[in-house]
């Protein structure tokens, strides 16, 4: 046996020990490998996407975005890990009162009119019960469960194994930057103090916006592990898959305003745009008529180079300027770049910029299903750098690559079909460094809050 095998062998059992999860999967891998069994394969990937979904915590969000991020992990894994959802069992109603006591305080249900027992949702980090307030006002409160802190801390050394096991097996892409960003995101997710600050920042970049509805903080009764916030009625954005195009169309729209205008003037993204973190708002028919953005704890603030880097890229790949391509790359923090590389990360970018590209009205990606969406781009990528490579990918590069994949797979789901290009440029007008800058600071300031960036 080969000595780069030996090794590879060895060092996967030594990540057994790390715990007994993943650890475990790892090393029944290890075992195939000695086999003479294939690497990266779908077998591997159903081990590991087995032993995430027994853990039902922290690293079954992690496990999610890192199937959404082309080539951190080999493609079977990823298709595995996409397919995986939140196992998390409702905490109950005697833990529930512990839980809020310990937040509020013995006498905690007299701050409240009504509180139900059952949870609403339930997810990776928390749940979410319906209450009202004494005035009638009705409530979400987001209960966080248990010594996340922990859970998380011990999730994050387990992706440290995957990341070192893809590491060994495909080494094309560096992935330390990648997982500092998603553990100092993961870590602000379990702040709720912080997200409070979030939803106050997206009521400040969006205030006067009609159809794009925020929840309001009701800050006498949040904690760093409890957040409560008004209630916003709507339902499902799946539901309306099957409406007509319209009224899609209004959805996707409104969904695009969300995101990127945030970002093309604040420097700002919603890191997680996954169905489950929007619904419809409605008329009194029934009917759809704006977007109700729920969940506030992925969000990205960018440094204002950082968005100018986006804008240049997308002008640079509009005018083939490659000049102007480069200095983007280089913006957000790519080195050693050569002509070979910088073609291969073409083929992504044009990929992601596509639907920007043309004026004319088209659906994000024709007859591509969500779970397939870029796919084929990345395998040429990860083909591309397999001769060309590695590339150590820029940690603020991370959440932007991976939010534009999750926006286009719900624009696929409602199968919308939009002049991407117009509204993208429309969220430009007037756009510079300056302004995002000058825009980015103010909100920032009136809320209390800094920049993502390291």
């Amino acid at each position: 046996m080969a000595d780069d095998e030996n090794s590879l062998t060895g060092r996967l059992l030594r990540y057994a020990n790390v715990g007994t999860g993943v650890g475990g999967a790892v090393a029944r891998i290890a075992a195939g490998r000695l086999l003479g069994a294939e690497r990266g394969s779908s077998a591997e990937g159903q081990l590991l996407a087995a032993a995430l979904g027994n853990l039902k915590g922290p690293l079954m969000k992690v496990a999610q975005l890192l199937a959404t991020i082309p080539d951190a992990l080999p493609e079977a894994y990823a298709a595995e890990l996409a397919q995986l959802q939140s196992q998390a069992p409702a905490m109950g109603w005697a833990f529930v009162k512990r839980r809020m006591a310990a937040e509020l305080g013995p006498d905690w249900r007299t701050l409240f009119a009504d509180f139900a027992h059952e949870a609403a949702h339930a997810a990776s980090l928390g749940q979410v019960h319906r209450a009202s307030s004494h005035d009638g006002r009705p409530l979400a409160c987001k209960l966080q469960y248990p010594d996340m802190d922990s859970a998380v801390e011990a999730d994050l050394k387990q992706l440290n194994v995957i990341f070192a096991l893809h590491r060994r097996m495909s080494p094309v892409i560096d992935t330390s930057e990648i997982g500092e960003e998603i553990a100092a995101r993961l870590r602000e997710e379990l702040d709720y103090v912080r997200e409070a600050k979030h939803i106050r920042l997206y009521t400040e970049i969006l205030k006067g916006h009609p159809t794009i509805h925020v929840p309001e903080v009701e800050p006498q009764v949040s904690t760093r592990r409890l957040i409560t916030m008004s209630w916003l009625e709507g339902r499902k954005l799946l539901e309306f898959k099957e409406h007509d195009l319209d009224t899609r169309n209004l959805l996707a729209r409104h969904l695009f305003e969300a995101w990127w205008m945030p970002f093309c003037g604040h420097g700002v993204i919603h890191g997680d745009p996954h169905l489950g973190n929007y619904s419809a708002a409605l008329d009194d028919t029934g009917r759809p008529n704006g977007l109700n953005l729920l969940d506030y704890g992925c969000i990205r603030i960018f440094p204002p180079r950082f968005v100018q880097g986006v804008v240049d890229l997308y002008r640079g790949l509009l005018a083939d300027d490659r000049a102007r391509i480069v200095h983007a790359y280089e913006t957000w923090g790519f080195q050693n770049l050569s002509n070979e590389l910088i073609d291969i990360l073409n083929i992504w970018a044009r990929f992601i910029y596509g639907p920007l590209m043309e004026d004319r009205v088209r659906a994000i990606a024709d007859g591509v299903s969500p779970a397939q969406y870029g796919r084929r781009q990345a395998f040429t990528v990860h083909q591309a750098l397999k001769e060309k490579g590695p590339v150590k990918v820029p940690r603020e590069f991370v959440f932007m690559d991976r939010a534009a994949i999750g926006l286009g797979g719900v624009f696929i789901h409602l199968r919308a079909e939009l002049n991407f290009y117009r509204l993208f440029n429309e969220a430009l007008e007037g756009f510079s460094v300056e302004n995002v800058a000058a825009r980015q600071a103010a909100a920032l300031d009136a809320v209390g809050l800094t920049s993502s960036s390291p």
